[in-house]
């Protein structure tokens, strides 16, 4: 080697060390760091397509398990579950007591006073800029930033749950907030008209940082809609301000989310927004009615529908703790989205970072190794960081009642570096004796 090309040799480590330096310089970190992420998924997403994985259950049909070991206090199952046949007119729906009088609602109607953020510039900011816009309807004076560091204090943390939004706005605000499932565009119209915005989650198929279209989870503010041109009016915090979704298009992005929302109203008005729910503002009869829902859709959807009418009545029984028929549910659910074309335009890959329900249900009848494989599956198709804390932790829960106590705890352990403070791991790794 001569002198010359020695020279270079050994400038070259010191040039790379040089870069590393330049690269973590908070000035140009903060301008480049988004962008090398996005090459490592597109390079992962091109290396492990995540739309070959195929979400497998293996132990169907065991008999049900009341396990020794719970996820959290709270969520501690009332009574044993048991299972249920899979045929989905089983669940009985209670019968309406109340004859409301429909009240002619105007055919337009766009709210005004809602903030608009968008959530552009940083990770998954979906939830707290959406938050924070149905929040400043009613006078909060926050942004997404003020919401984001309680919903995200892992900045990369790929989702925000619905029960995450309605505690902070119990707890941290001086408004109230409930969150219900099956809604319809009539509801939707009747709350709008009533003057309250309606902070829905729905499915939508985004061009990702692969620069393919696919399914992910994202929420949106109802401030209107247009019955003469049939289309719902959203203030869209990854598009634009007042946009506008066509009624059945909106149904099929809301479909794939059991057609959750989440109302926010000063607490002086709990009486007339239970009024206007009707039958739905009980919690139970809710979960009822929107689980014959899903049933009735099953027969008449198919393809990447009917997978998420059968997922959303697993979800539903799940609720009503019946978590045997809810596993029977989640069963026929992954039977068909293992029959979808291997698209990522129409394989929905993400659902267990947003939806965890079949968590509950396999580990609640004893179904540990079901558990333990979804959520590996759902960690391994992050093609970035696996900021899903909820995976990690129902892995934990699945490999401490397996007997793998110092796997349980790691897992408990990387849970609480994706969400700080996270309850359930505290509350597990305290169990166990380890610290958080």
């Amino acid at each position: 080697m001569n002198k010359r090309n020695l020279m270079s040799f050994l400038a070259l480590p010191l040039l790379l060390a040089f870069a590393l330096v330049v690269y973590y310089l908070p000035p140009v970190h903060s301008r480049l760091a988004w962008r090398v992420d996005e090459l490592k998924v597109v390079i992962n997403s091109i290396l492990s397509p995540p739309e070959r994985v195929d979400f497998i259950p293996q132990q169907q049909g065991l008999p049900t398990i009341v396990p020794t070991v719970f996820s959290n206090p709270s969520e501690t199952p009332t009574s044993q579950p048991s299972p249920t046949s899979i045929v989905p007119e089983s669940t009985p729906i209670p019968p309406s007591t109340a004859t409301p009088t429909p009240t002619p609602l105007p055919e337009k109607m766009n709210l005004s006073g809602v903030r608009y953020e968008h959530q552009h510039g940083l990770w998954n900011y979906c939830a707290p800029a959406n938050l924070s816009m149905a929040l400043s309807f009613w006078g909060w004076d926050g942004d997404r930033l003020v919401a984001g560091k309680a919903l995200k204090p892992y900045g990369k943390d790929k989702n925000v749950m619905p029960y995450e939004m309605e505690e902070y706005v119990n707890t941290q605000t001086d408004l109230a907030a409930l969150t219900r499932v099956g809604g319809n565009l009539e509801l939707l119209k009747r709350l709008i008209a009533a003057g309250y915005p309606v902070l829905v989650e729905k499915g939508a198929w985004i061009r990702d940082f692969t620069k393919v279209v696919s399914w992910m989870g994202h929420y949106q503010v109802v401030t209107g809609y247009d019955e003469e041109r049939q289309v719902m009016i959203g203030q869209d915090s990854f598009y634009t301000p007042d946009y506008e979704v066509a009624y059945e298009d909106f149904i099929k992005g809301w479909r794939s989310f059991n057609y959750t929302y989440l109302i926010i109203f000063p607490p002086d008005r709990e009486n007339q927004v239970m009024e206007l729910l009707g039958e739905d503002a009980d919690v139970t009869a809710n979960y009822q009615r929107t689980a014959k829902l899903a049933s009735d859709e099953i027969y008449a959807l198919s393809g990447v529908d009917q997978f998420f009418a059968w997922f959303n009545r697993g979800t539903n029984l799940k609720e009503l703790q019946d978590f045997g028929g809810a596993a029977a549910a989640y069963d026929q659910a992954f039977a068909v989205y293992n029959t979808l074309p291997v698209d990522r335009s129409i394989r929905p890959y993400r659902i267990l970072w947003y939806q965890t329900g079949p968590y509950f249900a396999y580990f609640y009848i004893g179904r540990y190794y079901d558990v333990l494989s979804l959520a590996t599956t759902a960690i391994e198709a992050a093609l970035d960081e696996p900021a899903i804390e909820e995976s990690f932790y129902w892995r934990g829960m699945a490999k401490n009642a397996l007997g793998d106590t110092s796997g349980a705890i790691q897992d408990f352990r990387e849970a609480l570096k994706y969400h700080p403070d996270f309850g359930p791991a505290v509350y597990q790794l305290t169990q166990l004796g380890a610290t958080p």
